[in-house]
Formats: structure tokens, sequence, C-alpha cells
């Protein structure tokens, strides 16, 4: 038994050397990351655009597709800390720990490090906070995801060169035993030019120099509660790239991070839409690689599953209703503050409320039983479970909580567009990683999360 291991590895190592000694390098190198996103988010969204739109989403369409398994080294189910630190320093480690080893003595390298060390430029963009867990993975080393202080220090230690779209987590936490001064002000002492504003981020120009370009306090907003002006993605992701382009090339990580935030939730509706942005931000990446078409890899993957979707729903049998979805106007978490806007000194009556719950879901109230029933049209049973989560929100009169609504808003809606949630945390699901460009047929079949890393530097070297 010994002896077949040993055999065993040895065939590994050297059809590996093989692999790595045919592989070439490749000048500009994207990967994107859509935390939380896995088989049952794409392909909600791609029926979604398909009923609505008649297409579908871009990165299924890629030619080069792999299933990807995601556990962490100490479990089944990974956090974002662990995934995003095997996805980008091809080593398992342990829930909440960031580029660090299993065993918490190692700094781990990434491939946005090796990128940077073989002379490239590299950038770092996401919709949620820059010293969040995936994006901190590329450049941070701690054994706590919890330390967005220190984290944020390491991102000015990093050295890269572009880091683009949410704020920097709690840049001036003078109770870290590590403080030194704001996160914001020490990056323009190391050399960055660093914008707050929407208008610092249109003066931007090639030849910049190091970049933080920041289009929030905390996350961006969510897609569905954008306004025509608000900073998307794309946006960020095109800026990256007309800021890294340079004859050595450039390596540009892009996270989708509230798809993550909103599968917690189970608002489908909302998570669809982050799906369809982090699209639009994949296919600024794609124009760029029609005018580069030797020289560009592009690789899509996420670093978990989310909420256990479910695609299916025990009340609507075999009928899929997708499309149902696109008449929810704002994210749960505007509900929410729309809704709190009823607490008053007074418990207001259910009836007050039916309006906004229309104008924010689509659901239908009041439908007489001679009209046909079904799609956003409530049942006396779906309205009465709506009024007591709205009755539950008060305490001895007093307003409480507006989550107990807002649930059961969410719920009720995502139940007629027949789909479900098992969870309201990650779950096991492997994830789906595709691909196009030079190289990317070494993203096919059945990987490791920790694959993609080791094939990404092969080809940064």
């Amino acid at each position: 038994m010994k002896r077949l291991r040993c055999c065993v590895l040895v065939l590994f190592c050297c059809v590996f050397h093989l692999l790595s000694s045919e592989v070439q390098p490749v000048k500009y190198v994207f990967l994107f990351i859509g935390d939380g996103m896995s088989l049952p988010q794409r392909m909600m969204t791609e029926e979604f655009l398909q009923v609505t739109e008649n297409r579908g989403l871009f990165i299924n369409s890629m030619p080069y597709q792999a299933i990807t398994s995601t556990r962490a080294a100490n479990s089944f189910i990974t956090d974002s800390a662990a995934s995003g630190t095997a996805i980008a320093c091809g080593e398992k480690t342990l829930n909440h720990r960031i580029g660090m080893d299993a065993a918490g003595e190692r700094k781990l390298e990434s491939v946005a490090e090796v990128a940077r060390d073989s002379g490239r430029k590299v950038g770092i963009v996401t919709t949620v906070t820059l010293n969040h867990a995936t994006p901190a993975a590329f450049y941070g080393h701690n054994l706590n995801r919890g330390k967005y202080y220190q984290l944020g220090l390491d991102l000015i230690a990093s050295g890269f060169d572009y880091f683009g779209g949410g704020g920097i987590d709690r840049h001036n936490d003078t109770k870290d035993p590590m403080y030194k001064g704001d996160i914001y002000v020490l990056a323009e002492q190391a050399g960055y030019t660093v914008s707050r504003t929407a208008d610092g981020f249109r003066q931007f120009k090639p030849g910049a120099g190091k970049v933080i370009s920041v289009g929030a306090e905390g996350a961006l907003p969510y897609a569905v509660d954008m306004d025509k002006d608000d900073l998307r993605l794309a946006d960020f992701t095109r800026q990256a790239i007309e800021l890294l382009d340079n004859p050595a090339g450039f390596f540009l990580m892009v996270e989708g991070g509230k798809i993550d935030w909103m599968c917690h939730a189970n608002d489908a509706a909302t998570t669809l839409r982050e799906v369809i942005d982090f699209d639009e931000a994949v296919q600024v990446a794609y124009q760029f690689m029609t005018k580069h078409s030797e020289d560009t890899l592009i690789v899509v993957t996420g670093d978990h599953e989310t909420g256990g979707l479910t695609l299916g729903f025990a009340g609507t049998g075999y009928k899929s209703h997708i499309e149902l979805l696109a008449a929810q106007t704002c994210s749960r978490d505007v509900m929410s503050r729309r809704l709190k806007e009823f607490a008053g000194s007074e418990r207001p009556a259910f009836e007050t409320v039916k309006p906004l719950i229309t104008e924010m879901a689509g659901l239908i109230f009041g439908v007489d039983e001679n009209r046909k029933k079904g799609g956003l049209n409530l049942t006396k049973n779906d309205e009465q479970m709506l009024e007591d989560a709205f009755n539950s929100q008060f305490e001895d009169g007093k307003f409480k909580s507006s989550d107990p609504l807002v649930n059961a808003i969410v719920r009720t809606l995502n139940n007629k567009a027949s789909v479900a949630w098992t969870s309201g945390a990650h779950t096991a699901l492997p994830v789906s990683t595709t691909a196009c460009g030079k190289e990317a047929g070494l993203f096919s079949n059945m990987i490791d999360n920790t694959d993609i890393s080791k094939r990404l530097k092969m080809v940064v070297r």
C-alpha cells in the first residue's frame, strides 16, 4: 500500500511538471469571484434572463467549464476566508484565516503576489469593503479575518497598483493594538493617490500611479438599489484595466461580494441582480480580450454556495415562475428602512402598509375569488401570514423590528417565483468555474479550488 501511494505521488508530480512545462505565460489575467455564487445562483439568473430578455449569462457561455470543490482544511463547509485563501494561494487553511497555512505558522503566497513579483501590475476590485475576506486573501496574512485594520495595513504593504470598489472597513480603528494612523492617510504617505468620491473617480487617467479608488464608505449599494449615477462593478473593472494596462501585463481580481450577502438573507430577486451586475463586469474584461485575444485569460468562479438555494418549490410543483422576481424593486435592506417609517408613536394599521408592500414586491392584496389566481396575487393565507408577521414587529404596542415582515415579504415572493432556500449560511455545494482565452483549457473537468491558484500561478510567473 505504501509503495502504491509513492507511485501515485510520483505520477502526480510528473504530470504536474509536464503540465507546468507546457503552460505558456499570459500577459493579461483576470480572475472573477462571485462570493456565494454556485450553480443554483448562476442557473436562477440564467433562467430569469432567458425568460425576461431572451438572453443568458455571459459567464455561462464560456467554452471551458469545471465543477469545483470548496471544502476548508477543517470543515466540509468553508467560509470566505478559507476559500479565498485556497483560490488565492493554492493551499487549504482553517475557516477564518487569511493567507496563513492551516497550522497558523506560515504566510502563504498568493497568485497576486506572484504576479507582482514577476513584474506585472496588480489590481483588486470588489463590491464589498476592500479588506473583507475574499479581497484580503490576495494580499493579507492574518489568523483572524475580523482584524480589518490590520488587513488594511497589509493592503498598503502589498504595494499593489490598484484597489477599487467599496471602502476600507475600520480604517481608523484606534483601538487596534497595531494602530498607526488612518489607513487612507497611511496609504497616501506610501505613495497611493486616494479618491473617496465619484468626482475623484472620474479624474484618474492612465499613468496615475498607485491608486485607491473608493465608491462608498462601506460596501457599494446593491445593484437593484443603485441610481444611474452610482458607480458599478463594471465601472471599477473598466477603470482598473485602463490604469493597469502596461507592456509587462497585469493580474486583476474582481469580486462580486454582495451576491453572498443577499444569499445569506435569502433574497432571490436582489441576488440575481447582483449576479447580472457581476456578469456585466466580466463582459468589460471580455471586451478588452477581443482586442488582445492572444494575450488574455479570463477565469470566473465562486468561493462557495450560500443559502442552499433550490430552484423549485412544493407549492408550484413542476412549474417555474422566475420572471416574477422582476416585481421586486428594491433590496430587503431598503424594504426594512422604508417599513421603519411606519414606526411612529402609535401602532399603524396593517392596511396602511399594504400599498408599500405592493410597491416594493409587486404582491397584490384583495384578490377577488372569481379572478384568476396565481402570479403575484395573494391568497387569504398569504395575506394572513403577512399580517401576522407585521403584528409580530410590535411589542407592547411599540415598534421592535421590521425583520419579521421583510422576511415574510421576500419569502412569499420567492415561493411564488418557485425558488426556496435551505439555510441562511454557507453550504458545501461545489461551484462552477468557467474560463475563456489563452490557457483557458487549464480550467476544465473536476477541480479543487486550490487548483485555481496553482494554475494561475503558472501563467503569471
